[in-house]
C-alpha cells in the first residue's frame, strides 16, 4: 500500500511535469462560480488582513493623490481639430471624456467642453461602464463610435455619440458586448470587424470576419465582406481616407507575427498584397512601406530582416521589386516603428538602446532624410502624430521626454520641421536627491550580454532593497520611464530599482525577439535570473534583498524564478499572469499566442513549453521565496484561472503563497486610479516585508 503520506504528496504536486492533465484545480477556471468566488473571497481576506493596515492606507492614499493631481499631463490626439482627451481624478474616477482647442491646450491651465461625464452614465445606466476607446468619423462631422467596456474588460459595448449634441445617437449604431472593432467608410457606413455573433469568433475569441454596417440595418444582417479561419488569429480592415474614394486595407491575422493582406472596396477584398506573412507594412497614399521579420530576397536583392524598405504602390502592384532602402539594423540598432505624416516617413530607432528619429521625404530625385532635431539625446523618447487619422495630419508631432528620475514633458513639433516646444510639464512626484541612473550588462548563461539600467543611490551598501522588472515578450521593448509609484515608495525611501532588457523583447529588433521566443523563453528566464546574480557579483545587494514583479507574459518570468532560480531572490509579485503552459491556448484570448510560445497540443511543442510552465514544475521540498499572485476577475485577455491554480497548488504544498484578486480592471491594475494604487502599494507592502525592508515601519 501506499503510504498516507505520500498519497497525500502525490496529492498536493499535481498537475506534474509527467501528468500534466490530472489537473484537480479545473474547478478554478469558472470565473463566476461559487465555489471559485469563495476562494477568491477568503484569499483576498488573508491577504489584506497580512498587508493591509494603517501603513497601506497611508501609500495608498498618497499614490492616489498623485494620480489624481491636476497637473499631471492630459493626453491628448486631435480629430476634427479638436484636442481629445479622457481625464480622471479623485472627482471622476472613471473619467471625463471632453475636448478643446490646441491654442487653448497650450495654456497652463487650459477651458476643456465636457462631452461626456463616465461617472454619470454609469450610475444612470447601473453599468460598470469604463471608456475603452473612441472611433471618430475623420473630419468635422461630429460623430464618433464609442467602445464602453464593463470593468475594464476587452469586449466593449460600441455606441454611437454626437459630439455637437453631446449625446448618444438616437437610433444610431449600436452593438452588444463583444471583442470589437469599427472604422468608418463615410458618415452612414462603418466597417465592422466583431466577434459578436454565430460564428464570428476565432478560436482566440477575436473577430473572424468584416461586416459592411449601413446605418439603420441590424449589425447581424451586415453582409459579410472579408473572413478568415476560424483557427486564425482574427481579422481586421483598415479605412484609408489618404486617397479618394477612401481605400480599403483587409488584414487577415493568421497569427501574432504573420498577415495576409488585401486592397479592396465596399464589395470585399479585390487585389492580394503579394509579399511574405511575416512582413509588417503600412500603406499611406501610393506609397507602400515594409520591413520583414525575415532576410528575404527578391528581384535579384536580399534584404536582411528588419529592413525598412519603400515603393510605389502603383508600382509595386505592377510589378515591380525595386525597393528603395530606408533603414538597415546593427546588432544592436533597431528600428521600433514607423509612421507617415504629411507625407514623411517617420522612424523610431533604437541605437544601443538610445532613441533617436530620423524624418524621410519623398521626392521626384529620391528620398532625403534627415535627424529629428531639438530631442535630448539620452532618457526615453517618443514620438507621435497630433492627428489621428492620417487623411487630416498636417504634420504636427508631439514628443514626450522623460527617465527613471526626470517627470515627462510634452512637446509639440509643428509641420514635422520645427523645433520642439513644450507644451506641458508633468510635476515632480518624488525626491530624487542623491538618486543616479545607471546602466550595465549581465551576462546570460549562453554568453549573450543583458542590458539593465539601475535607478538609486550612488553608494553601494551591498544590501540595497531592490526592486526587479522585467518581460521579454512579443518584441515589446522596455524602457525606463519616470514611474511615480516606484518613485515614491521605493526609491524616495533609500531603494534601488532595476529594469532589465531581457531576450523576447524589441530592443534588438527581430532577432532578439526570436532568441526568447518559443523555445528560447527559458533564456529569457535565464536572462533575469543572470541579471540578479550580476546585481549580487556587482556588490549592490544579496540575493534575499531582492524583489522582484512582472505581469502577464511577465507572470511566466517571475513564477519561472519561483520555481528555477529560488536561490535568487527574496520575494516575488506576479501580477495578471500567464502561467499554466498545458492549457493557455484553451483559456480566453491564449490560443493567439502560440505563435509566440508554441502549442501544447504538439508533442513537439510541449517539450519546450514544460521547461517553463512553472504550473506543472513545483513541487515539494523545494527553498521557494515567498510569492504574491494577483489577477482581477474581469480579464478576459489572460484569463484569472492561471493565477487562482497557481496560488492554490502552492499553498497545498505549504508553501507561503499570497492570492488577490480585484473584481474589475480588465488586463490591468484597476478600473481608477484608488484602484490602481491599491494593488501596486500592495504589492509593494508585501515586497518589503518579505525582504525584510522595515521601511521606516515599526
Amino acid at each position: 500500500m501506499v503510504k498516507a503520506s505520500e498519497a497525500s504528496k502525490s496529492r498536493a504536486e499535481k498537475p506534474t511535469l509527467s501528468a500534466p492533465d490530472d489537473d484537480p484545480y479545473l474547478w478554478l477556471e469558472e470565473i463566476e462560480g461559487a465555489r471559485a468566488l469563495e476562494f477568491v473571497e477568503g484569499q483576498n481576506r488573508t491577504t489584506l488582513q497580512a498587508f493591509g493596515g494603517a501603513a497601506f492606507e497611508r501609500d495608498r492614499n498618497a499614490l492616489t493623490s498623485i494620480y489624481d493631481r491636476p497637473d499631471n499631463i492630459p493626453h491628448v490626439s486631435r480629430s476634427g481639430g479638436y484636442l481629445y482627451n479622457l481625464w480622471k481624478d479623485a472627482s471622476n474616477p472613471r473619467g471625463l471624456w471632453r475636448r478643446t482647442t490646441l491654442e487653448e491646450f497650450r495654456r497652463p491651465k487650459p477651458s476643456w467642453e465636457v462631452l461626456l461625464d463616465i461617472d454619470q452614465l454609469a450610475v444612470s445606466e447601473g453599468e460598470d461602464w469604463l471608456l475603452n476607446a473612441t472611433a471618430p468619423l475623420a473630419g468635422n462631422y461630429g460623430r464618433t463610435i464609442l467602445s464602453l467596456s464593463r470593468g475594464g474588460s476587452d469586449a466593449v459595448t460600441l455606441r454611437e455619440f454626437d459630439t455637437d449634441a453631446k449625446t448618444f445617437v438616437r437610433d444610431g449604431f449600436l452593438l452588444p458586448e463583444a471583442k470589437s472593432r469599427v472604422e468608418w467608410l463615410d458618415p452612414d457606413t462603418l466597417v465592422l470587424s466583431s466577434s459578436h455573433g454565430e460564428g464570428m469568433a476565432t478560436t482566440s475569441g477575436y473577430a473572424r470576419t468584416v461586416r459592411l454596417w449601413r446605418r439603420g440595418t441590424p449589425a447581424d444582417q451586415a453582409p459579410v465582406i472579408f473572413e478568415a479561419e476560424a483557427d486564425h488569429m482574427g481579422v481586421q480592415c483598415y479605412v484609408d481616407h489618404t486617397v479618394t474614394p477612401p481605400r480599403m486595407w483587409f488584414v487577415d491575422e493568421v497569427d501574432f507575427f504573420n498577415f495576409n493582406s488585401w486592397l479592396g472596396d465596399e464589395s470585399g477584398a479585390t487585389t492580394k498584397i503579394g509579399l511574405p506573412s511575416n512582413i509588417w507594412m503600412l500603406l499611406y497614399r501610393d506609397w507602400l512601406a515594409i520591413k520583414p521579420r525575415e532576410s528575404w530576397s527578391v528581384a535579384g536583392r536580399t534584404y536582411a530582416a528588419d529592413t525598412l524598405l519603400v515603393i510605389s504602390l502603383a508600382a509595386f502592384l505592377g510589378g515591380n521589386r525595386q525597393f528603395e532602402v530606408l533603414f538597415e539594423p546593427g546588432p544592436r540598432r533597431a528600428l521600433q516603428g514607423f509612421f507617415w505624416s504629411a507625407g514623411k516617413l517617420v522612424l523610431s530607432i533604437l541605437n544601443e538602446l538610445r532613441p533617436f528619429f530620423e524624418i524621410c521625404t519623398p521626392s521626384d530625385q529620391g528620398w532625403t532624410r534627415e535627424q529629428l532635431r531639438g530631442l535630448p539625446a539620452i532618457g526615453v523618447i517618443n514620438v507621435w502624430p497630433l492627428d489621428r487619422d492620417p487623411s487630416e495630419g498636417n504634420g504636427d508631432l508631439l514628443v514626450s521626454s522623460q527617465d527613471p528620475l526626470t517627470p515627462a514633458s510634452l512637446m509639440l513639433i509643428e509641420n514635422n520641421v520645427a523645433s520642439p516646444t513644450v507644451l506641458k510639464q508633468a510635476p515632480k512626484m518624488f525626491t530624487a536627491d542623491g538618486l543616479v541612473v545607471t546602466q550595465h550588462e549581465a551576462i546570460s548563461i549562453d554568453g549573450e550580454r543583458i542590458p539593465y539600467v539601475q535607478t538609486g543611490p550612488a553608494r553601494v551598501t551591498g544590501d540595497a532593497p531592490v526592486y526587479m522588472s522585467g518581460y521579454g515578450g512579443f518584441g515589446i521593448s522596455l524602457r525606463p520611464y519616470y514611474d511615480s509609484a516606484l518613485g515614491k515608495l521605493w526609491l524616495e525611501r533609500g531603494g534601488t530599482a532595476v529594469q532589465a532588457n531581457l531576450r523576447g523583447g524589441g530592443e534588438f529588433g527581430t532577432r532578439w525577439h526570436d532568441a526568447g521566443r518559443l523555445a528560447g523563453k527559458k533564456l529569457s528566464h535565464d536572462d533575469f535570473a543572470a541579471v540578479a546574480a550580476d546585481l549580487v557579483r556587482r556588490g549592490v545587494t544579496k540575493p534575499k534583498r531582492i524583489a522582484a514583479e512582472g505581469g502577464s507574459n511577465g507572470g511566466i518570468l517571475i513564477t519561472n524564478m519561483l520555481t528555477r532560480y529560488p536561490d535568487h531572490f527574496g520575494a516575488l509579485f506576479c501580477t495578471v499572469p500567464l502561467i499554466d503552459m498545458r492549457r493557455y491556448s484553451k483559456l480566453l484570448a491564449g490560443a493567439s499566442w502560440i505563435a509566440e510560445f508554441g502549442d501544447p497540443d504538439k508533442p513537439s511543442d510541449w517539450e519546450w513549453l514544460k521547461t517553463y510552465s512553472a504550473y506543472h514544475a513545483a513541487k515539494l521540498g523545494q527553498n521557494y521565496p515567498p510569492i504574491l499572485i494577483a489577477t482581477t476577475r474581469r480579464d478576459d485577455r489572460v484569463h484569472p484561472g492561471h493565477a487562482r491554480k497557481m496560488a492554490a497548488k502552492l499553498q497545498a504544498m505549504g508553501y507561503e503563497a499570497y492570492f488577490y484578486e480585484q473584481a474589475a480592471g480588465g488586463h490591468g491594475y484597476g478600473r481608477d486610479n484608488r484602484e490602481h494604487a491599491g494593488l501596486e502599494v500592495l504589492g509593494f507592502r508585501f515586497l518589503k516585508s518579505k525582504i525584510g525592508w522595515l521601511d521606516g515601519e515599526a
